[in-house]
């Protein structure tokens, strides 16, 4: 409606149309919901109008359905329903889906709301914005001035001369741009009470929000239950089965005569025990058993000792955080200490952490030459993937000649009281 083209395109006549056809269209659902209302009344005394209440309360909908179909003359944007789909096939399935939803209630109050007060105020704003219409059409009616006949405008003012017939006409062409102006007003409205009422985008955003979310913990907690699954399965299948294998080449070895024979089996232990080092190694990087078991002091204790760089432990945690929280919490500091020892050249590194305002925090700092870049794939990508999936929060901060400060935040409360590890 700023655009200066306004009056010359086709919104105004959409407009007209769309509070025109809103008039018709409650008309005809005033008449529905009356004529029902009245069979459901005359009938509910022999008990066979109460099934027809329900009919009657799923009204809204195909009310709603052409009002969504209807906005469509006003507003360029598609709007859809948020109805549910059914979880099971069939009528019965159906019915009780959409009685149990807020939208089909919502829906209902809209049709009775239309029927009742709507309409009228669209029929209304199309009559007052069609009336300057009269003035335009006078100078037509002056053709009779000629005979010793007179015009009326509106039949409250007598035209009987061509000046005043053309200052009417005037009059009313500026009147009827002004009321295209209302009539587009009155429609947006009407189109966002509309939206507000049976088509909330904010709501369905809110919705889609809160799923997303309730869908992102659920994936989270099934990745770490499937870490834990197989850590525990490779410890105490795979990992068995190799100890039995290094011991039983053992013994072969010590009853085989020495030769040829014993310095295969001697190849073959020792082929065996690297093959279980390094399936100690795989087991404890997707899921160390130190962390289930003591928590995450422990664990980042354990990782700063297997670190080829010296590092500080100064984590006090009066209690455990939630299993996906503490896990995430420590491959973060996993990885960071990684990132220490193979690209910072640092003397020194420290940890630290707390809990804090009902967040989590963990600190890794180190001495190195700093310059961290998350593009160059130190894995800083995808740790703050990982911690955006928890709701988290991750800065970092690596000017060119260090030190480098890397932060975690968690929302999360602590239960279980741990011991500090400094």
């Amino acid at each position: 409606m700023s655009r200066p083209g306004f009056l010359l395109s086709a919104w105004p006549w959409r407009s007209a149309a769309y509070l025109l056809t809103g008039a018709v269209t409650g008309v005809a659902v005033l008449a529905a919901a009356v004529t029902a209302a009245a069979v459901c009344g005359a009938l509910a005394v022999v008990l066979v109008g109460l099934p027809l209440c329900v009919v009657l309360a799923l009204g809204g909908i195909p009310v709603a359905w052409v009002e969504r179909h209807r906005l469509r003359l006003v507003d360029g944007d598609a709007v859809t329903g948020r109805h549910r789909v059914p979880t099971a096939p069939g009528p019965w399935a159906w019915l009780t889906t959409r009685l149990r939803e807020q939208a089909t209630w919502r829906e209902l109050g809209y049709a009775l709301l239309f029927a009742g007060l709507l309409w009228p105020v669209d029929a209304l704003a199309v009559v007052v914005a069609l009336a300057p219409l009269s003035l335009v059409a006078t100078p037509p009616l002056m053709a009779t001035i000629g005979d010793g006949h007179e015009a009326k405008v509106l039949k409250q003012w007598t035209v009987t001369t061509w000046p005043a017939a053309i200052g009417v006409a005037v009059l009313g062409l500026l009147l009827l741009g002004l009321c295209a102006y209302a009539l587009g007003v009155t429609a947006g409205a009407r189109a966002a009470l509309t939206r507000l009422l049976i088509a909330s985008r904010d709501g369905e955003l809110s919705a889609e929000v809160v799923e997303l979310a309730r869908s992102r913990a659920r994936l989270v907690d099934a990745f770490e239950t499937e870490r834990r699954r197989i850590e525990r399965d490779l410890h105490d299948g795979a990992q068995q089965r190799l100890v039995a294998l290094t011991m039983t080449l053992g013994l072969a070895r010590l009853d085989a005569p020495p030769g040829p024979l014993a310095d295969r089996l001697a190849k073959a232990q020792e082929e065996a025990g690297s093959a279980l080092a390094e399936l100690r190694e795989l087991i404890h990087g997707i899921h160390p058993k130190v962390l289930t078991d003591y928590g995450l002091g422990a664990a980042v204790a354990d990782a700063a000792d297997r670190c080829v760089v010296p590092v500080d432990v100064d984590l006090e945690l009066p209690g455990r955080p939630e299993q996906a929280v503490e896990s995430a919490a420590y491959f973060v500091v996993r990885e960071a200490l990684a990132n220490v020892a193979r690209h910072s050249g640092a003397d020194r590194a420290r940890v630290s952490g707390g809990h804090r305002d009902g967040r989590l925090f963990v600190e890794v700092c180190d001495d190195g030459r700093g310059g961290a870049d998350p593009s160059t794939g130190s894995g800083l990508t995808g740790l703050a993937d990982r911690v955006w999936a928890l709701d988290g929060r991750l800065a970092l901060t690596s000017p060119p000649g260090g030190p480098t400060l890397l932060r975690v935040e968690f929302p999360c409360e602590l239960t279980e009281a741990t011991d500090r590890f400094a």
